[in-house]
């Protein structure tokens, strides 16, 4: 999606990563990006796009499982 300009807080889809993350901050030309569940930041320098529905389900779930296995609090 050309033209797109993540907001902090949004949930995006990294093409570079093909991961879902929470914008947390922009510095120069890369944007910290952290998993919806929390965790170790990473940053991307694009291209970034509005996460689909089913991506944030995805994520969702990825999410559940971890927790349900004891690897998140």
């Amino acid at each position: 999606m050309s033209g797109y300009t993540p907001e902090i807080g949004d949930l995006v889809w990294d093409e570079a990563t093909r991961k879902v993350g929470r914008v947390m901050d922009r510095v120069g030309p890369h944007w910290q990006l952290k998993p919806p569940g929390g965790g170790r930041e990473w940053d991307a320098s694009g291209p970034l796009r509005p996460a689909t529905a089913a991506e944030r389900l995805s994520a969702g779930v990825a999410l559940a499982n971890a927790r349900s296995r004891g690897e998140l609090p």
